[in-house]
């Protein structure tokens, strides 16, 4: 089972563990202070959530029960009507899995109130992670559509902005 909760001070390790899983394709945060800064100003302002295994490890399961580290994290950013995912990873043993889906339904339920719009800037389709991460897909499936270009990333690739308009008192997900 996954559960979703406020980060806490004592998580930077687990969201520099899941960067680490990432910098290939959004360029280098582990040892970026700017990347420390950022999550510990949205540790204390609870604007981040942090995904846990509450499963204990099974030998026989196909993805790791209780891989070391978070199951994922998230970032986010409101300046009603127009709210921000800055940054959403899952670890790699849990991708596919739901847990990305699960941090957003919780972001959606915490910080978001309609009507308004969800924001969140991913690969562009022809970044190389834009297929392998599968976020593209999985922003498209949440309700997500694909806008404008957005400046490039770090490490140079494309990015695209996506958009949820949230009616009035709907919270998809």
């Amino acid at each position: 089972m996954i559960t979703i909760r406020p980060a806490r001070e004592g998580d930077l390790d687990g969201f520099l563990a899941l960067a680490s899983q990432v910098e290939h394709w959004f360029g280098p945060m582990v040892e970026e202070p700017g990347f420390h800064r950022a999550v510990e100003a949205h540790i204390r302002d609870g604007a981040a959530l942090i995904a846990e295994s509450t499963e204990p490890a099974d030998a026989s399961a196909d993805i790791p029960a209780a891989a070391p580290g978070p199951a994922g994290g998230l970032l986010f950013g409101a300046a009603p009507p127009t709210y921000h995912v800055h940054w959403l990873v899952t670890s790699e043993h849990r991708r596919g899995a739901g847990v990305g889906r699960l941090l957003m339904a919780e972001a959606m339920r915490r910080y978001v109130r309609g009507p308004g719009t969800v924001e969140v800037v991913t690969f562009g389709p022809d970044h190389p992670g834009a297929v392998e991460s599968g976020a593209r897909v999985f922003y498209e499936r949440l309700g997500f559509a694909p806008g404008e270009p957005a400046d490039p990333g770090p490490e140079g690739g494309s990015r695209q902005i996506y958009r949820l308009d949230v009616p009035d008192s709907v919270r998809p997900v």
